[in-house]
């Protein structure tokens, strides 16, 4: 059998005796990669006849070449707000294999001292070129969400009202790298555990909420109120205010492998909530309502999300840094954007045109791709990290809106 025969049926394998997820910094935004259905066998002694083909029109290539002058509200956008946001993006590359692409335009940028809007848009016009984001049928505009990073109550011991456990990743949680095994599966990672010489999925979160009295060492800390836990694990990171008044942050480490179940699906399905009732508002609002039920309706949700704690940094400004992205630097808030990176490069500056949250009223504005979630799937697709706190969680929970976006790339990282 040749190798790459029997790498893909180890895949293949892998695939069958595991739940996939992807890899990101999104807490359960993750979304599982679904495998095919295998077809059936023919009946012994017939022929297998060949299966009806129908020809389908070619998928619309993702980048579309742009002019500036198509970028609606380019010249209006405060760029200097955007400016910081591109240096970290800088100083990521300059690490990373697409490095020699953006190593000029990144130099120059970085010998410009406290530029001004106009000069920022001059720069820019003259090092990059726009790309107009295009799904396969063709058509633009696409999903654009929010997240945000939420405030937390929480102790380092278990005690009134200190009771629900922010746990680290556990030991015995096995990660299984795809990429190694079929380049074309990079980035796709199992989860799993050893069961004697088995390896079986791990463990759902009804399982693992169960469970949490027999491994207490593996609780970082504990916080006060089950559905801001959960909504933890949604955004992926978060601070928590401890009694005595300092703050830490708590970082996404890694997530159990089981698909996320949107929890607002499961109320609109059981008849609980209506569709524009469905946010993070209302999703807290019905559990405050119901608390005898919350339990059983975060349950629903199978995927968990593990932590590791890190310690909150002061920017330049003398404000705290935003959590770490997956391209390794803070996030600026309303200027980082969450994307997939198989149509995005990480670290690419984006000309995002949607409005803001349930409204109508234009949000034009330079951003940076500096992160990932497994939910952010497609071309046209983006999730505007808002910043901290309940008002950037009241912007984040309710943003839901249509948007168009242009990649702006260097010349040589454009596509052939």
């Amino acid at each position: 059998m040749p190798k790459s025969q029997s790498r893909r049926l180890l895949a293949t394998a892998l695939l069958t005796a595991l739940l996939t997820a992807c890899g990101g910094t999104n807490g359960t935004r993750e979304v599982p990669a679904a495998c095919p259905a295998c077809p059936a066998c023919p009946p012994c002694g017939t022929q297998a006849q060949p299966a009806a083909t129908t020809t389908s029109p070619p998928s619309a290539r993702p980048l579309q070449a742009a002019r500036w002058s198509e970028l609606p509200g380019w010249g209006d956008d405060d760029l200097a707000a955007a400016w910081p946001a591109f240096l970290l993006s800088c100083r990521a590359l300059a690490s990373r294999p697409q490095w020699p692409q953006w190593k000029t335009a990144c130099d120059e940028a970085k010998g410009l001292t406290s530029p001004s809007t106009a000069t920022i848009r001059r720069f820019l016009e003259a090092r990059l070129q726009p790309w107009l984001l295009t799904n396969p049928d063709g058509s633009t505009g696409g999903l654009v969400t929010g997240y945000y990073e939420p405030l937390l109550r929480g102790a380092r011991t278990r005690g009134k009202p200190y009771l629900q456990p922010v746990l680290g990743v556990p030991t015995d949680l096995l990660t299984i790298d795809l990429g190694a095994v079929l380049p074309e599966l990079k980035n796709m990672r199992l989860r799993g555990r050893l069961d004697g010489n088995k390896v079986v999925p791990y463990y759902s979160r009804a399982e693992i909420t169960s469970r949490e009295k027999d491994s207490p060492d593996r609780a970082l800390l504990w916080v006060d109120d089950p559905v801001e836990l959960f909504f933890l694990q949604v955004q992926g990171s978060g601070r928590v205010k401890l009694p005595d008044g300092s703050m830490t942050r708590l970082a996404y480490a890694d997530q159990n492998g089981h698909p996320y179940q949107s929890i607002g699906r499961v109320l609109v399905d059981r008849g609980e909530l209506t569709l524009d009732q469905v946010s993070m508002q209302g999703i807290k609002q019905w559990a405050r309502a119901n608390p005898a039920r919350v339990g059983e309706l975060l349950n629903a949700n199978p995927s968990y999300v593990f932590f590791r704690e890190q310690a909150i940094k002061s920017g330049q400004n003398g404000a705290a840094e935003g959590p770490s992205g997956a391209l390794g630097v803070p996030l600026t808030p309303e200027r980082s954007i969450a994307v997939d990176p198989r149509h995005v490069p990480l670290g690419a500056p984006v000309f995002l045109s949607t409005s803001l949250p349930e409204s109508t009223t234009p949000l034009r504005r330079l951003v940076l791709a500096q992160d990932t979630g497994g939910a952010i799937r497609g071309v046209v697709r983006a999730d505007l990290f808002w910043g901290f706190g309940a008002q950037a969680g009241m912007q984040a929970g309710r943003m839901k809106q249509q948007g168009q976006m242009w990649v702006l790339l260097p010349p040589g990282a454009a596509p052939k």
